[in-house]
């Protein structure tokens, strides 16, 4: 039976008030936030340029409960759909079809409308469709969303910033339509400018982090454990009901459960994946930020580095195949014997610990561009909203968010009271996972970045009178001294050779 057609907006407009709200650009995540909005009781009023998209979204909404949603296929008639003050969402790929969108739906806006952009957007971008905006009397937000397509559908993390007035125009249907934790919704205005966008960009580098050390885990007991896909579904299902307890470590536990549906021989699918990591471009973002702002994140440029090693896939199998020939051991490079349930609360311990370095490299990054640009973003906030919804939503969220409420101008999380202890107590079994990953052959360099950034911060003396010493040598770059002020150069190559008795 062929089914009814979609509801056109004339029909649905009879059955609802006007929408307070659009939403243009309905690939899975616009469809899914514009039902997610529906659903919650605001009329909403989608636009595509293919109409087919238009169609499907309302045959969606008809099949998903009769859901508030009016379609249109022309720009024109979805904008003046709206009640005043409209407010258009944009859901399209970041980059020119932003502007693009922009552009088709600006001359039908009047002053006082706002447009949300929902997209990955790089945070300039955001300040500069601000002010294009605010010459036309339009309000703007760049609104970070987080959470993949069920996020969007059932309650994402939302990160808006720019306009507070376009903020506070739709404030009830965000908080409606985010995650919603015992804290409240996980949406809040972030700050002015970029502000949004920017905080969503270190959200994903985090992410990067945060899924390049889950991946070292596994290898790790994978290889030097020898644990079974079954095993180590079992490993990351228990640790989800303590202190790890997260969306990527629940999400973990599933993929090994998972048979390949192609050679129905019954082994994991995971094993049939290729060894290549795809990415987006935020990581790349976050890493050149943290470069910018001289704010070391090194876990988080490690997991960078990692994805585009992992992109090597033909160099590094010939590596392979020409060090073996010279000598090297296609598999461990020493036969490590270790108690399996040694390892697991081990690798736990070190994980646990590295994840903490990776979320704090990312508050401090927000924390150096928020003083950068005079945002004064709330960091015990913005970990209240990534609580629930978005994809590195974990329980220790929660302690994030006391230990900024504590201490807003906390330097680090990791000189937290609370959270130094614990990376006291696990610190012997994170230099023992290290150490033997080492031993053994195989790649860390998350949790090897991580333990260095430890040890690095906390070290009162560092080698780096070494380098300052070097760079006043063969630059005349000067360096300070620890038993006086001011700043000195010293004629080494002279005095050096003067020492060694050698002609000057």
């Amino acid at each position: 039976m062929a089914s009814p057609a979609p509801a056109t907006p004339a029909a649905a407009a009879a059955h609802s008030p006007p929408p307070r709200i659009g939403l243009a650009g309905l690939a899975t995540m616009g469809q899914n936030l514009a039902l997610n909005i529906a659903e919650k009781g605001f009329p909403i009023s989608v636009y595509n340029r293919t109409a087919a998209k238009v169609d499907s979204t309302l045959l969606r909404a008809r099949d998903e409960g009769a859901l508030p949603v009016l379609g249109h296929r022309d720009p024109r008639g979805f904008v003046l759909s709206l009640s005043r003050p409209r407010t258009v969402v944009l859901l399209v790929q970041a980059g020119p079809a932003v502007d693009a969108t922009i552009d088709a739906l600006t001359p039908y806006l009047e002053p006082g409308d706002a447009i949300v952009d929902g997209g990955n957007e790089w945070y300039q971008n955001t300040e500069r469709r601000i002010e294009e905006a605010a010459a036309r009397g339009i309000l703007y937000l760049g609104m970070g969303v987080s959470g993949g397509e069920e996020g969007a559908r059932n309650g994402p993390s939302l990160m808006p910033g720019g306009h507070a007035d376009a903020y506070n125009n739709i404030k009830d249907i965000l908080e409606k339509a985010a995650a919603q934790t015992e804290d409240g919704a996980c949406v809040t205005f972030v700050g002015p400018g970029g502000a949004g966008n920017f905080v969503k960009m270190v959200h994903n580098g985090i992410e990067y982090g945060d899924m390049q050390l889950i991946a070292e885990a596994y290898d790790v007991l994978r290889r030097v454990g020898g644990l079974s896909n079954s095993e180590i579904a079992d490993v990351f299902a228990e640790w989800n009901k303590g202190e790890l307890e997260s969306f990527l470590v629940e999400i973990t536990a599933d993929i090994f459960t998972v048979a390949d549906p192609l050679d129905g021989s019954g082994g994991a699918l995971v094993d049939k994946i290729l060894d290549k990591t795809g990415m987006k471009g935020t990581g790349k973002w976050t890493v050149q930020q943290a470069a910018e702002l001289a704010v070391a994140a090194p876990t988080i440029a490690a997991s960078l580095d990692g994805r585009y090693l992992s992109g090597l896939k033909d160099e590094r199998v010939t590596a392979a195949g020409v060090l073996e020939e010279e000598g090297m051991p296609a598999g461990l490079l020493e036969k490590i014997n270790v108690d399996k349930k040694e390892l697991v609360d081990r690798v736990r311990q070190a994980l646990y610990a590295s994840k903490i370095c990776s979320y704090a490299q990312g508050m401090n990054l927000i924390r150096a561009k928020s003083e950068e640009k005079g945002w004064n973003l709330n960091l015990a906030e913005l970990a209240r909203i990534w609580k629930g919804g978005c994809i590195i939503r974990a329980r220790f969220l929660d302690r994030i968010k006391r230990a900024y409420d504590r201490n807003p101008e906390l330097a680090n999380l990791i000189v937290d009271r609370e959270f130094a202890r614990e990376m006291v107590q696990r610190q012997n079994a994170w230099r023992w996972v290290v150490a033997r990953a080492v031993e053994a052959g195989i790649s860390t360099p998350g949790m090897t970045a991580s333990l260095s950034y430890f040890d690095t911060y906390r070290s009162s003396r560092l080698p780096a009178n070494l380098i300052q010493a070097q760079r006043d040598l063969f630059g005349a770059h000067t360096y300070e001294r620890i038993d006086r002020p001011g700043s000195f150069h010293t004629e080494w190559t002279k005095l050096a050779r003067r020492s060694n008795g050698a002609a000057i």
